[in-house]
């Protein structure tokens, strides 16, 4: 059975300002917003032998009483903030490490007190290095201070059930997940797969660090992971967020739906 949840925090425009404007299809024109990009943002949530795992945490939008959307969309699922164990970070630009920290209480403060917070070191550093205006330092100083945060270099195992590798392309550091559990592989690309989309229509991405690199992973991850039945997780989809693939009679496989 699958384990996996998106934590959906809504649809955005997204041009060269960087800036994530809310966007409805039922209601907007994306016509008037010209030069923009469209997307989705998934958080994901995952039950493990060894508690709740977050995979990144959007962008840290809350609702009309201060609220975390992503504390409301956890608890629709039967579980509450302090649940959460170990939250994984592809990588820090302001979309999916917002909801790192919560204002709830007035001041900021780390938003899952009882997580360890994974992260490339290498990604940290760059995060206060100035090369891009996509990191919000800010946040970092409160994780930095709580006491949860756990640097990682390369590859490696956070637990029996999570490794992390380092994987580069969307940005130098960036980094993929692989959570086994409960008979399943649930597999986190961040940014390097972040749309199902794009393990058949593979380009490079001029979005990216190197777009070359992302393009062979995102094979390299479907080859292998479609015929080992691995579940995959798409923060960025429009369509399909949870997936797997599937072998059709001609021996190549498409994507269904994680089931």
């Amino acid at each position: 059975m699958v384990q996996a949840y998106s934590l959906y925090e809504g649809s955005f425009s997204v041009d060269k300002s960087r800036k994530f404007v809310p966007f409805d299809p039922s209601i907007d024109d994306p016509n008037d917003r010209p030069g923009s990009m469209f997307i989705d943002v998934h958080p994901f949530l995952i039950k493990t032998n060894a508690g709740i795992v977050l995979c990144d945490t959007g962008l840290g939008h809350i609702d009309e009483d201060g609220v975390l959307k992503l504390y409301n969309n956890i608890r629709k699922l039967g579980y509450e903030p302090d649940d959460v164990k170990y939250v994984l970070m592809s990588h820090l630009h302001k979309d999916h490490a917002g909801g790192m920290v919560s204002m709830e209480s007035g001041s900021p403060r780390i938003a899952f007190p009882e997580a360890e917070y994974i992260v490339q070191r290498g990604e940290w550093e760059d995060a206060y290095s100035g090369i891009s205006s996509s990191y919000r330092t800010e946040i970092f100083d409160v994780v930095q201070r709580s006491g949860n945060l756990i640097l990682v270099e390369g590859a490696g195992q956070i637990n029996a059930e999570i490794s992390y590798e380092l994987n580069g392309g969307h940005t130098a550091h960036h980094q993929a997940f692989h959570i086994q559990t409960a008979g399943e592989h649930y597999f986190f690309g961040g940014d390097v797969l972040p749309e199902p989309e794009e393990i058949f229509h593979n380009y490079v991405a001029k979005y990216d660090f190197d777009g070359r690199r992302s393009k062979e992973l995102r094979q390299s991850y479907w080859s292998q992971g479609a015929p080992e039945g691995w579940i995959f997780l798409f923060y960025h989809s429009k369509s399909l967020t949870i997936g797997r693939g599937q072998q059709r009679a001609d021996g190549s496989y498409k994507l269904i739906a994680g089931k």
